[in-house]
């Protein structure tokens, strides 16, 4: 999952660039062409930061999603949205410098690119897609964290009680206490700062999805797999085709990684050429990833078959191995509470940013207010503490309102990826290279953008379907799973 260098964005957004910032003197000979030290990464590196921003929760619904799409269907979708990722991606590292992709001046954001490439029009419709798919993320973490320790109790209940044990528990007391954790650690105006939160989540998010497979491919090679099929789960349901709708959703969710390969690609050298190293990179990291993918949605419905879990680790809460189960389930719960913050701070920058210009002269919205503890000092901020208070109720209660895992993340895969993922990288290649319009290539590339828009909108349809259905079926404040 994304969860790195995002909030550069921020920095950079409503032409508040970097170039406002002089920026630190070094010896001579220690910078580079903007003026900033000399950036030190090579293809290896960036290629390490793709794999470890990639791989997330949206993973574990991947064998849920092959489960509900069938073999056939399942790769296909799976190969297409992730290939689709892939070559658009390779296309935006000719973006990060304008206008040349190798002497121009640097983008060192996603907004940034944007704005130079497309206009002040997309770069607001841009900005809109993106704070609207940020903001509403913090709902889709609250639920996977819940499910999590859910599945931790349930695991313990089975390893006291016998298998046959329903082991029923609510999510409710999960999703309030995760809530209170994060609207705590939202108060921290510099939570961004802390360098060791992406290591960690990096390693975290990695190992409970090797984890997952790991154990899929155990059940599968002891002679314990679900059985499968090339249709999927009952095809002759009515609800078939919204599920597999839904399941695109999902696919798409586990492909939305575009949005820092500019943070990345501003971490490599000069020489050679930043865009070429950065293509290599993507190549590399990109068919990694998709190899991830692909052992992750085939071994997981291979071992669960049509009975395969939202969750992949849900399905494992019976077997043996109860210690490692809990261990990737801890491993979830650690990334998604800093990745829960990362991706939620430029959310709450950008409104008290908004704030500050609308209202200068409010001391309520401006003023910081000293407090000490001992010998602890910070300052409080009466307009950031009511309204970071404020959004974490909310998706607290939206996460209790709407306890569904798939289709929310489906909802989320929908709404980022055609736009930010595809749409945006293809339009600013077409203006770079200046491609005519009604040429072959600007038919390509807009046959391709089209098909990726037909999947999100399906794929909307199916996560709004599925959060509809379970409305109709689900008691508020009475969820058990």
């Amino acid at each position: 999952m994304v969860i790195t260098v995002l909030d550069h964005e921020f920095q950079n957004e409503l032409c508040e660039s970097d170039s406002e910032y002089p920026p630190k003197k070094v010896e001579d000979g220690e910078v580079d062409d903007d003026g900033k030290p000399k950036r030190t990464g090579t293809v290896w590196t960036a290629s390490a930061h793709i794999i470890t921003t990639s791989i997330g929760a949206g993973v574990l619904s991947l064998a849920w999603a092959m489960a509900q799409l069938g073999w056939v269907a399942g790769i296909f979708i799976l190969l297409f949205c992730t290939l689709a990722a892939l070559y658009a991606a390779i296309l935006l590292a000719d973006c990060y410098r304008f206008p040349d992709p190798v002497t121009g001046k640097r983008n060192y954001s996603y907004m940034e690119a944007v704005k130079a490439y497309l206009g002040g029009r997309m770069y607001k419709f841009c900005g809109w897609m993106l704070y609207s798919n940020l903001a509403t993320i913090g709902v889709g973490f609250t639920i996977t964290t819940a499910k999590s320790m859910v599945a931790i109790q349930k695991s313990n209940c089975h390893r006291k009680n016998g298998g046959d044990d329903p082991c029923m528990f609510s999510n409710i007391p999960h999703v309030v206490g995760f809530g209170i954790v994060e609207i705590l650690l939202s108060q921290l105006p510099n939570f961004h700062k802390l360098s060791w939160l992406s290591k960690l989540a990096a390693i975290t998010s990695f190992g409970y999805a090797s984890i997952g497979i790991g154990l899929s491919l155990s059940k599968i090679i002891t002679g314990h797999g679900g059985k499968t099929s090339v249709a999927g789960v009952d095809p002759s349901s009515s609800d078939k085709i919204w599920r597999m709708f839904a399941a695109a959703g999902d696919v798409a969710f586990a492909c939305s990684y575009a949005l820092v390969l500019f943070d990345i690609q501003d971490t490599l050298k000069s020489l050679p050429p930043e865009n070429k190293v950065m293509k290599k990179a993507v190549s590399i990291g990109g068919l990694i990833m998709i190899i991830f993918f692909i052992m992750c949605s085939t071994s997981g419905y291979a071992a669960f078959g049509d009975k395969t879990p939202e969750n992949l680790l849900a399905g494992f809460g019976d077997d043996m191995a109860f210690w490692l189960v809990d261990l990737a389930n801890v491993f979830i719960v650690v990334h998604i509470v800093g990745a829960y913050q990362v991706l939620c701070q430029p959310v709450f920058r950008i409104v008290e940013l908004l704030a500050r210009r609308r209202w200068p002269k409010s001391k309520f919205i401006n003023r910081e207010n000293p407090i000490r503890i001992g010998k602890i000092r910070f300052n409080i901020n009466m307009f950031r503490l009511s309204w970071r208070t404020a959004y974490g109720v909310v998706v607290t209660i939206v996460a209790i309102a709407l306890p569904f895992f798939s289709d929310m993340l489906a909802l989320l895969g929908a709404i980022g990826y055609w736009p930010l993922i595809v749409y945006i990288p293809l339009e600013m290649h077409i203006a770079q290279k200046k491609i005519g319009k009604l040429t072959i290539r600007w038919f390509g590339l807009q046959l391709l953008s089209f098909l990726c828009l037909l999947l999100s909108l399906a794929a909307a349809s199916g996560a709004i379907h599925g959060l509809y259905k379970g409305l109709n079926a689900y008691k508020l404040f009475q969820f058990k799973e």
